[in-house]
């Protein structure tokens, strides 16, 4: 059960960094765009800023605590065990 849980919070954390990563390109590629009088979608951007990307990044934070403090327990669990 704790593996898989752990298996399917990591394929959701990797589905989420491809996100994350995305809206930082689409950010940098807008900025560029913006700086040099050309609409890429800054303003469509800053409208997803607050509802998607900003849980997206603490969603990414908070599971990438989650995992590493389960993996440590389970590696002290494991060495008292043997």
């Amino acid at each position: 059960m704790k593996d898989r849980f752990i298996s399917l919070l990591n394929q959701f954390l990797v589905a989420n960094v491809f996100l994350v990563l995305l809206s930082f390109f689409w950010f940098a590629i807008a900025v560029f765009g913006r700086s040099v009088g050309i609409s890429l979608g800054l303003d469509v951007w800053h409208r997803f800023w607050e509802p998607v990307f900003m849980p997206a990044i603490g969603i990414l934070m908070a599971g990438a605590l989650l995992s590493g403090l389960i993996s440590q327990i389970s590696k002290r669990l494991n060495s008292t065990r043997d």
